[in-house]
């Protein structure tokens, strides 16, 4: 079995106290992370969920060295990238492998022009224009906005210069890109354009997905799901696994998929077992119906 991608051993993290009457942390200057570990597998989508303040997004940051951590490694395909002094060339070669999408498109569009921004990181690579041209056409096809190539990035929507960020992190060709709630800011449509995006990025191009996110039905898309609660990892598994535990998504402060809830006042309401963790409305209906010995619509 080949390495994980990323690995993170005792990952522990904690924001300075600026000012004891306005303290920075929203933990009350415990640790923003607290003593993590986890694996993400080249290839994989794995889905952060986490109340305000649980650690998700600073996690994030650190894996991109955005952030240094107090105590613990982070390896970054075999390379551990905690280690004191770290060269400029090693950090660069870090943050072009680990690309990052935030919450707010317009913090990352620095040109004019819609293929100029895309071109940007390919040519702070320092690669020739042809190969800079040849990345800035293929990541613009990916996110579908070959023909807007030449527009502006203000008269766009907020979907689409979501897109257009996500195209200047794929010209850079990366390994893994993280989704710092990259769809927060976004009408569902937006949100919807974006993790169609994703989704292709990940299921055909192959590159792996980290997606920080308090969208339910985002995290339901994604190969496996981590909770964070204060700081730590609270759950962990499989969609349907994590999502079949509501009592628990609720404790941590988030809510759970529709289909997931409905089930579980029925249960409790009419004393039936539906199993939980479904999210797919149609099998939610089927299961719901068959339990409770109702019939289609016509049927006698």
């Amino acid at each position: 079995m080949s390495n994980p991608l990323i690995k993170i051993e005792n990952l522990s993290f904690k924001y300075p106290d600026t000012d004891k009457d306005n303290k920075t942390n929203t933990q009350e200057n415990n640790f923003a992370v607290n003593n993590i570990s986890l694996e993400i597998n080249e290839g994989e989508f794995v889905a952060i969920l986490g109340h305000n303040g649980s650690g998700k997004s600073t996690t994030a940051k650190l894996m991109n060295m955005i952030l240094t951590p107090d105590s613990g490694k982070i390896y970054i395909d075999g390379k551990d990238i905690t280690v004191p002094d770290m060269k400029d060339e090693d950090v660069f070669e870090v943050r072009k492998n680990i690309g990052m999408v935030f919450q707010n498109p317009d913090n990352q569009i620095v040109a004019t022009v819609v293929e100029e921004d895309v071109a940007f990181g390919p040519e702070n690579l320092g690669l020739p224009s042809s190969e800079i041209r040849k990345r800035v056409d293929e990541a613009l096809e990916i996110v579908n906005m070959t023909e807007y190539k030449r527009h502006a990035p203000h008269r766009l929507s907020g979907g689409q210069k979501q897109r257009v960020a996500i195209a200047g992190i794929i010209a850079m060709r990366p390994k893994c890109i993280i989704f710092d709630e990259s769809t927060a800011m976004l009408d569902p449509l937006g949100r919807k354009e974006v993790m169609n995006t994703i989704l292709r990025l990940n299921k055909e191009e192959k590159i792996t997905v980290i997606l920080i996110t308090h969208y339910m039905n985002e995290a339901t898309l994604a190969d496996r799901v981590i909770v964070m609660r204060n700081g730590e990892i609270y759950l962990e598994g499989k969609p349907n696994d994590v999502f079949s535990q509501p009592e628990k998504l609720w404790k941590a402060g988030l809510e759970v998929p529709q289909s997931v809830e409905l089930i579980h006042k029925l249960n409790q309401e009419l004393n039936v077992k539906i199993p939980l963790g479904v999210y797919d409305f149609d099998t939610c209906a089927k299961l719901i119906a068959e339990n409770l010995g109702l019939k289609k619509v016509g049927e006698n």
